[in-house]
């Protein structure tokens, strides 16, 4: 099988238990390219994105490039901006990515930052 199928199966693995689990929660989307990583919380029921964090944003894209600080840096931010906006309680959605490198960094700073998952 190609690489882009089975990435593919386990993003679709990993929606399906959010949604089991998900309940009230709001979804915190990782998305993790060659050179950045994005975050998102977002509200799936009204469609509406709450807080967004990335190493695309100007005071970070100078400072760092594609490491695991710069993936700490965007999770709290995101847990910041997700705070300000009266949210404490998400579900982590790591889409197809492997739960390790950035996207723990990601997560773990995220819950430092106050977000619960």
């Amino acid at each position: 099988m190609a690489k882009l199928s089975l990435f593919d199966r386990r993003r679709q693995r990993v929606r399906t238990s959010l949604r089991k689990r998900a309940g009230d929660r709001l979804r915190l989307s990782v998305h993790r390219s060659g050179r950045h990583i994005y975050a998102q919380v977002i509200d799936d029921k009204a469609g509406k994105t709450i807080a967004a964090a990335s190493t695309l944003e100007k005071d970070v894209r100078n400072a760092t490039g594609a490491t695991s600080e710069a993936a700490a840096g965007v999770g709290a931010r995101v847990a910041e901006r997700a705070k300000a906006a009266g949210v404490t309680r998400v579900i982590f959605d790591r889409g197809g990515f492997l739960f390790h490198g950035r996207v723990k960094a990601l997560a773990d700073a995220a819950r430092e930052g106050g977000l619960e998952f």
